[in-house]
């Protein structure tokens, strides 16, 4: 995806009636969410590169933006759902407060439209509380962990 693309991205995205848009293609992680200002949304690339640098600066954060990484962060519900945080009724938890986690571990399973779906981990980290319960719908946003970035 090149610079041309994501501008022509946030035009799009800034006249919309979306409130946030969430694009990973493996190499850049966009996420753009309508706030006071623009430049609350967060550009995050996979790869520290001179490139990605760049390319952060151009699109108005500051030097460093790409690389610099927030200790708490909240993670969010991608979608409206039902949060389910254990695999099946009666079994543990996925996480709880004090959990450590790994890209790519499960936090919880959101069921939507009959399909379960996990929610993974896309940092290293610490879990410092789960904000949902357990069998309750949750909406597209809605903060469901607080983790501390490892």
């Amino acid at each position: 995806m090149n610079e041309k693309t994501i501008l022509t991205l946030i035009d799009t995205f800034s006249a919309g009636n979306v409130d946030e848009l969430d694009l990973n293609d493996g190499t850049i992680h966009l996420i753009l969410r309508k706030a006071a200002a623009v430049n609350q949304s967060v550009y995050s690339p996979r790869t520290e590169s001179s490139d990605a640098e760049d390319l952060a600066v151009s699109l108005g954060f500051p030097a460093g933006a790409s690389s610099r990484r927030r200790k708490n962060v909240a993670v969010t519900s991608p979608m409206v759902a039902v949060f389910h945080a254990a695999l099946g009724p009666g079994d543990p938890p996925l996480v709880k407060p004090g959990t450590k986690v790994k890209i790519g571990d499960s936090l919880c399973i959101l069921e939507a439209m009959d399909m379960m779906n996990h929610l993974v981990a896309e940092f290293d980290g610490e879990i410092l509380s789960v904000l949902a319960e357990d069998g309750e719908p949750v909406e597209f946003g809605q903060t469901l962990f607080e983790v501390k970035r490892f």
